[in-house]
């Protein structure tokens, strides 16, 4: 794709702002606008001039039938196809394309087959899809995809939108109080900006199939390390494979297609590892290509005989994968986390830097919450992923900066100096004022904060929500204090130091991953939830049930049924798991291990049958013992997995017990297994055992 085709093809799948402004009647038009920019209500002959010019274009683009795309509680997108076929008025036979203001506004799924926490029965099937017009409709396998939230009957959120959107209109507002203060009234939307950076796998497709724990699980239940691993360092940003790049050249050209402005591309630092990251763009956007992106490396890498993985640990001994979400706020061209040159004399500035600070702290459970599953808790805490302790770093000069607003004294700003390499044709650039942070779970970078805990399959809503309403919460409880006060330049400056003495202990610019930082981390009263099932009841907790509601984001309902699901998703994911590693060591393990050990009964018993000539057996005899013992091992193990995952039926009288069982009992039973897995897998010849090992699935991609 040349320069010329880049521009040309550049959202040509998306009804947006310009397709809208040169199919639209300019009422229309303004009336649409209107309702995107402040939210108020779109009259239903508005939305069927829309939907008739949106049908039209769709058709242009060759698209058959529409669906509302929402985002239920599964983790992934969902979506009705219905075509725009519909009979002629006259009745004659034949068929007219036609859709309504009604078939773009409102849907009508099933909202008991989706996951619903106990908010919708089976019988109680209707739900509701509603149009999101502050996202823009496009083109997907020539279906029109409507971007719609998800509701039941009741009017409560199924899905991770809604609550998403609540969020951004709760911080908008207390964003904009924060800014009136300042003597800013111009500003009339505060918008929340993130960029997702995304971490990938990809496998040969071949191999992929041999492997049913891939298939059914995402990651391998066993598998012995290969003699290789990422010890050298070289996969990172190395050389990017031919294959690899021609999966990733029309990745990106699919994902431009659809306004999706993918920027970066690189190897990441396990083998076959990789890493896409787009451009800023406000939240609910954001949100939406990122779950785009998730759905097009997997049908992409499928058009080249390959298999993208997105679980956030596929392969045990090497690094897994996760996401970065870069969150900041902006107001107009403004950056509201721009520190700008002096950032020890950006009031504006400081008070947003303290509000994330003060959020940060008070609700680290919630932000554990946000990113917590089976699949991550595998993840976080390795050399590879912030640990479950949620600290921020904030780097020297604004640490600096922050010590000398609490104590009063002046801070005197940091020079900013030139790097020299000590090559003279090299150029000189500027050195920043601090260093990056790999190991932080919440780091200030420059304009933005980048949360690095959320693992690679989830949706960057569940953690945006998190955010969002926590500093919103925290601005609003600033505006109280500032609106209210006689002299705002002196509440303004007590306000940042008591917020600094009050919520320091959040702030860590050291190393994440020592013993060291745990037990500081401890002293100072931060919590360290290492595991899903430690995190997920502070979902329920009285102080984060009255956050989402003060902030209008959750009902109480709402809260309780996603503690439910995600209880409910833990258990599952963990008995699907015990299951398919049960299965194969019973159908492929256990089988290969016997013929193996055949061969070796029968290689003896021939050299022992040789007539007077005699051969040393001690080889054979060696490992068939060793084989054999560990064997038993295997079948003992075994025995167990299976007994603990038979008491699991209904041997427990709530979700949270269930869940305790399975995080204390079968998955220590798992990991047992997988010991003696892999170890008999070492021992065995390649051809005795039909399963792709590490070294195939990790350097298989030529």
């Amino acid at each position: 794709m040349n320069t010329t085709e880049i521009f040309g093809n550049f959202g040509n799948m998306v009804f947006a702002d310009r397709e809208m402004q040169s199919r639209l009647p300019k009422e229309t038009y303004e009336a649409l606008k209107k309702t995107i920019a402040r939210g108020s209500h779109l009259e239903l002959d508005v939305a069927n001039v829309v939907a008739a010019a949106m049908k039209d274009w769709a058709v242009e683009k060759g698209a058959t039938h529409f669906t509302h795309w929402f985002q239920p509680m599964t983790g992934v997108t969902a979506e009705k196809h219905e075509s725009f076929i519909t009979p002629s008025k006259e009745n004659d036979g034949c068929a007219i394309l036609a859709f309504s203001g009604k078939s773009l506004v409102k849907g009508e799924p099933d909202a008991s087959s989706f996951p619903s926490g106990g908010l919708r029965a089976t019988f109680e099937a209707r739900g509701y899809t509603a149009w999101d017009p502050t996202a823009y409709a496009f083109i997907k396998d020539r279906v029109l995809c409507i971007p719609t939230a998800f509701c039941s009957y009741g009017g409560d959120a199924l899905d991770k939108k809604t609550p998403l959107l609540r969020s951004v209109q709760a911080l908008n507002k207390q964003a904009l109080r924060i800014l009136k203060l300042f003597g800013d009234t111009s500003t009339k939307t505060v918008n929340v900006t993130v960029g997702a950076e995304q971490e990938y796998f990809l496998i040969d497709k071949n191999t992929y199939l041999k492997r049913p724990d891939l298939i059914y699980c995402g990651r391998t239940l066993f598998g012995a390390k290969p003699p290789k691993g990422q010890e050298l360092d070289d996969h990172y940003f190395g050389a990017i494979k031919p294959r690899v790049s021609e999966f990733m050249k029309e990745l990106d050209e699919e994902l431009w297609k659809l306004g999706v402005f993918a920027k970066i591309k690189h190897n990441e630092a396990a083998p076959s590892q990789h890493e896409l990251a787009p451009i800023f763009t406000v939240v609910n956007t954001a949100a939406d290509h990122n779950q785009l992106t998730m759905e097009l490396m997997r049908t992409v890498a499928d058009r080249h005989g390959l298999t993208c993985l997105l679980h956030e640990k596929p392969f045990a001994g090497v690094n897994g994968s996760g996401k970065h979400i870069n969150w900041s706020l902006s107001a107009g061209n403004a950056n509201l986390l721009e520190a700008g040159e002096t950032p020890s004399g950006n009031a504006r500035f400081l008070l947003f830097l303290t509000a994330v600070i003060k959020a940060v702290d008070e609700f680290q459970d919630l932000l554990r919450v946000s990113v917590a599953s089976a699949g991550n808790d595998l993840r976080l805490g390795g050399n590879e992923a912030p640990p479950a302790i949620i600290s921020i770093y904030l780097g020297d000069e604004l640490t600096q900066i922050l010590t000398a607003l609490e104590s009063g004294k002046e801070y005197k700003n940091t020079e900013q100096t030139q790097m020299e390499i000590g090559v003279t044709c090299l150029p000189h650039f500027p050195k920043d004022t601090t260093d990056r942070n790999r190991t932080s779970p919440f780091a200030f970078t420059g304009n933005r904060f980048e949360f690095r805990m959320a693992g690679s399959a989830a949706s960057i809503a569940d953690a945006c929500v998190v955010i969002n309403t926590a500093v919103a919460d925290t601005l609003a409880e600033f505006a109280d204090t500032l609106e209210q006060a006689p002299d705002f330049k002196t509440a303004l400056s007590q306000l940042i130091k008591a917020t600094i003495n009050k919520h320091k202990r959040i702030i860590f610019n050291g190393n994440n991953y020592t013993k060291d930082w745990e037990q500081e981390a401890a002293s100072r009263g931060l919590l360290n939830l290492k595991t899903t099932v430690d995190a997920l009841p502070f979902l329920v907790h009285e102080k984060n049930i009255a956050l989402f509601l003060r902030q209008g984001v959750f009902s109480e309902s709402e809260l309780h049924s996603r503690y439910e699901i995600m209880l409910e998703n833990y258990c599952k994911v963990l008995q699907i798991e015990a299951l398919t590693l049960i299965e194969l060591i019973k159908k492929e393990l256990i089988p290969a291990c016997i013929a193996h050990q055949n061969e070796l009964v029968k290689l003896i018993k021939n050299k022992a049958n040789c007539g007077n000539l005699q051969f040393n057996t001690t080889l054979e005899a060696r490992l068939l013992e060793k084989l054999s013992d560990t064997a038993a091992g295997l079948c003992d193990r075994l025995e167990e997995l299976e007994g603990c995952v038979a008491a699991c039926v209904g041997g427990f009288s709530t979700p949270l017990e269930t869940a305790q069982y399975y995080r204390d009992t079968v998955l220590a039973k798992m990991q047992s297994l997988r010991e003696s897995a892999d170890e008999v897998e070492s021992m065995l010849g390649r051809r005795c055992l039909d399963l792709p090992v590490y070294g195939d699935m990790l350097y298989g991609v030529g």
